[in-house]
């Protein structure tokens, strides 16, 4: 059974992912830790919970969300998965890192890439990769059908959805993601975003003012 833990790190309140299983394998998603105490509290988790982790993966790699990645590739010694058409975002953040007060930002560069009908396997688990550009070019959600769960990254939120206004993103091509890759799956998935509380597929098609289907 997969069992999701969150934590909200950094100024842009986002939300980094530790996903396990029973054999106590996990998967560390976006990490956003980057202040010594935030390290110190994902870290804290995964020794108090005996988890071992197996590999590091980026939905997609704006700063906020790829701030702890060389503190968990290197402290956990595991490959780092992208998509390939994320890799120049993630490689030019170290240029504007300082610009937004994260000084001491360091690179952590990809191991894989990581593609649509490709799967994300730890422990006795997986993750279904779909990839769903518009947020940014190669952005990818992590789907698990057994247990519907969903992790977005920043398409879709709870009553919201990604900017589009960074670069490669395409408002067009986004709500296209949404609409043709994620209200296709049932209703009851539940959606763990980038930023935000849980939501579910259902609730977002039927309220969402920005891409909710027509009746």
């Amino acid at each position: 059974m997969i069992t999701v833990k969150s934590f909200v790190f950094n100024p842009f309140s986002e939300n980094t992912y530790v996903v396990y299983d029973d054999t106590r394998e996990a998967i560390v998603i976006d990490p956003g830790c980057y202040e010594p105490q935030e390290k110190k509290e994902l870290d804290e988790f995964i020794k108090s919970n005996h988890l071992t982790v197996a590999l590091l993966v980026n939905t997609h790699c704006h700063i906020d969300h790829v701030l702890g990645n060389d503190f968990v590739k290197e402290t956990y010694n595991v490959p780092f998965l992208i998509h390939k058409k994320e890799e120049s975002l993630l490689r030019a953040v170290k240029t504007y890192a300082p610009n937004y007060g994260f000084s001491a930002y360091k690179e952590a560069l990809p191991d894989k890439f990581i593609d649509e009908k490709d799967e994300v396997t730890w422990g006795k688990s997986q993750l279904k990769v779909i990839f769903l550009p518009g947020h940014s070019p190669g952005h990818i959600g992590l789907y698990n059908p057994e247990q519907k769960i969903l992790i977005s990254g920043d398409v879709l939120f709870d009553g919201s959805i990604g900017r589009t206004d960074l670069p490669g993103g395409d408002m067009d091509t986004l709500i296209d993601s949404i609409q043709q890759k994620l209200f296709i799956l049932p209703d009851d998935v539940i959606v763990y975003s980038g930023h935000g509380d849980p939501t579910t597929i259902g609730k977002e098609k039927i309220s969402n003012p920005f891409c909710a289907l027509s009746s």
